[in-house]
């Protein structure tokens, strides 16, 4: 879909971005805060953050509880929804045009004035319990905060969380929202039919009641690597596992297209190197490989699910395709193939509002750079052999790594293989 990006810096230090989408018949929000479980100032009540999330659409300024306001939010068809991870809290609606200031209204009520009570609070630690509870069934939500950890990350499991669920009190949530959600610290990015209205969201967002503050900086710890660990599940009849590998550095934009184009050749396809080979041997239903970039660091990970009785053989075969791409054995033809996908998965990429919402908001709100969409397909034209292959040889080379799983196997089965991963990281 057609559509231009307007940036907006307003008072305070709030900054954000409208696109306009012409002749779009629905609008798009998502408001972001650096507020995520990172920033509870009381590590003991680490699950402060995710509990005022799931309050964030409570009793306010304008509602007595949250049923008046779900009532009246939602009376049009509008959507709306939050989340919390360890950096950002964001809040996202859709709604159809003819409503987009009203909702926009009812954002900045719950934003900018909850009035968190004890009997609210009550009910959503009820409900985080057992959404926390829920993850425990579910091996790869167990699998990758424990590989953080052994990384270096000051995170949780979902075990340490709920031990810690408990401790949060109403002036936890109370004192998180007020160190957070200031104007310095809040990020948006509107899409819609906006193009004539640009001034009336600068001066609807001009006038949010919030206190000035300032951008959050994202927590940093150095990441190491560490020995193979087990989650043991006994009742578990397969193993869910996590490979994860930490350069100490930001890749820069033309190596994390590298490194994409890397993965598509592995794991993207039923034909991939890794997938495709294990799928035809009947080895593995699935798995995945993902290269990202943060603040301070980034990763090269694999992970999936594997029957323990072809575990081996499947990891020889991403020893033996890893290896490959480290020693540069890459098909010139697989090479363009993966950048053709990737053509078509990004003309493809921003079908609705909702969509070219997302593919700005995820880097916008992470350092605040506009990607330009109409630029992308020369990015992926320009990636070359020799990028991909230095790129992944340096990740190796960190030697900061770990391998995690969950099932019913011994650590030993683990440890044996850790050892089959091992000589990737020498002499790389």
């Amino acid at each position: 879909m057609k559509h231009t990006v307007h940036e907006l810096k307003l008072g305070g230090g709030t900054e954000g971005l409208i696109i306009d989408v012409p002749g779009a018949t629905v609008a798009s929000y998502q408001i972001h805060f650096r507020a995520g479980n990172r920033y509870v100032a009381r590590t003991d009540a680490y699950e402060a953050a995710h509990v005022m999330e799931h309050m964030a659409f409570g009793a306010n300024a304008g509602y007595k509880d949250a049923h008046a306001y779900e009532a009246e939010f939602t009376k049009n068809g509008a959507y709306h929804n939050a989340y919390t991870s360890d950096i950002s809290m964001v809040y996202v609606a859709d709604c159809a045009d003819f409503e987009w200031q009203r909702i926009l209204d009812l954002k900045r009520v719950a934003i900018c004035s909850p009035k968190f009570n004890q009997e609210e609070l009550v009910s959503e630690m009820g409900n985080v319990k057992n959404e926390l509870t829920g993850y425990l069934n579910q091996h790869g939500r167990l699998l990758w905060p424990r590989i953080q950890q052994a990384l270096g990350e000051a995170t949780l499991t979902f075990d340490e969380r709920l031990k810690r669920l408990d401790n949060v009190t109403l002036n936890d949530i109370t004192k998180h929202h007020l160190a957070t959600h200031t104007k310095g610290n809040m990020r948006f990015v509107i899409a819609g039919k906006f193009g004539s209205r640009l001034d009336a969201i600068r001066t609807n967002l001009e006038q949010w009641d919030l206190p000035t503050g300032k951008r959050l900086v994202i927590p940093h710890e150095e990441l190491t690597g560490s020995d193979p660990f087990l989650i043991r599940r006994k009742e578990a009849s397969n193993i869910t596992f996590g490979m994860a590998m930490i350069l100490p550095r930001r890749l820069s934009d033309p190596e994390l297209e590298a490194m994409a184009c890397v993965d598509h050749i592995l794991t993207g396809t039923l034909h991939s190197k890794i997938l495709g080979k294990a799928r035809k041997k009947g080895l593995a239903y699935g798995m995945f490989s993902d290269a990202s970039t943060y603040e301070y660091d980034s990763a090269w990970e694999f992970g999936g699910q594997v029957n323990i009785d072809t575990a081996d053989q499947l990891f020889d075969i991403i020893v033996e395709e890893v290896r490959a791409v480290l020693d540069g054995k890459v098909d010139s033809a697989d090479i363009e193939a993966a950048k053709q996908y990737a053509l078509g998965k990004h003309q493809m990429g921003c079908q609705t509002v909702g969509n070219i919402n997302n593919w700005y908001a995820d880097r916008y709100f992470f350092d605040g750079t506009i990607e330009d969409f109409d630029q992308r397909p020369a990015a992926i034209k320009a990636i070359t052999k020799d990028m991909m292959v230095e790129t992944a040889r340096e990740i190796a080379r960190s030697g900061r790594w770990v391998l995690g799983a969950v099932g019913g196997v011994k650590l030993e089965d683990v440890k044996r293989l850790n050892e089959k991963l091992a000589p990737l990281f020498i002499n790389s």
